[in-house]
């Protein structure tokens, strides 16, 4: 009978197959929203200083920002498809829309945003710092394993450690290019570099997770695991009367 208490910890060292470098870059492309995701991040905020740039007008700049993130959502909705990525997009769209037109700033269309961006730097490494890395916290149910790395995975633990450190470092070191074009730069300048800076960061963060993750051991299907014991303990219980 198996035992589901003792750890099935991969070997450290174990030299990961092409299959798991295949399938590690399939859940990463999933769990950030791939191509089409991207896409859709980038659009309404390319599109707010595209027009701001042309004829300066902050409410016409950020209604048809508005418009298109919720345009993409419905897109996907009346393609059943999933809308997460699509959805977040609108809620910080909307925040971001709702806090410039508040302010009287286009410079304010940015900031929740840039915000939000520099606490995720400042978390991802506090995370990886302290030994919870957020990266595993995020894409544990994605590979199935939830948080069994923590305690039975030492080597993806340290995967997922080095992961969550490379992204904080890459966005807080994004936020230190972007925050003093906030203070000191015009609004047009900070949204194209804002825009040029949007997906090198990402790309660039999620290869060193690939490249972390496809060398670490696989993970432990803990969801195959409690499939398996429930379907002992039923077996052990024998048919019913």
């Amino acid at each position: 009978m198996t035992s589901f208490d003792k750890p099935t910890t991969p070997e450290p060292d174990a030299t990961p197959s092409e299959d798991q470098s295949a399938v590690t870059q399939a859940a990463l492309f999933d769990a950030f929203g791939g191509i089409r995701g991207t896409v859709e991040t980038m659009l309404p905020g390319l599109l707010f200083v595209m027009i701001y740039t042309i004829n300066k007008d902050l409410k016409w700049s950020a209604f048809a920002a508005g418009a298109v993130a919720v345009l993409l959502v419905i897109v996907r909705l009346l393609r059943k498809d999933t809308v997460k990525h699509a959805f977040s997009g609108v809620f910080g769209v909307g925040v971001g829309v709702a806090f410039a037109l508040f302010t009287g700033s286009p410079k304010g269309f940015y900031l929740p945003g840039m915000i939000y961006g520099a606490g995720l730097g400042v978390a991802f490494t506090l995370s990886a710092l302290v030994g919870f890395p957020l990266l595993g916290v995020i894409l544990g149910p994605v590979f199935k394993e939830n948080l069994s790395w923590r305690t039975r995975n030492p080597g993806r633990k340290r995967a997922y450690t080095k992961a969550s450190l490379a992204w904080g470092l890459i966005f807080l070191a994004k936020y230190a290019i972007l925050f003093p074009l906030y203070w000191w730069g015009d609004a047009t300048q900070l949204g194209w570099v804002l825009v040029a800076l949007k997906l090198p960061p990402m790309v660039l963060a999620v290869y060193f997770t690939w490249l972390f993750l496809a060398k670490a051991p696989p993970p432990i299907d803990v969801i195959a695991e409690w499939e398996a014991k429930e379907a002992e303990e039923a077996a052990a219980k024998g048919p019913k009367a």
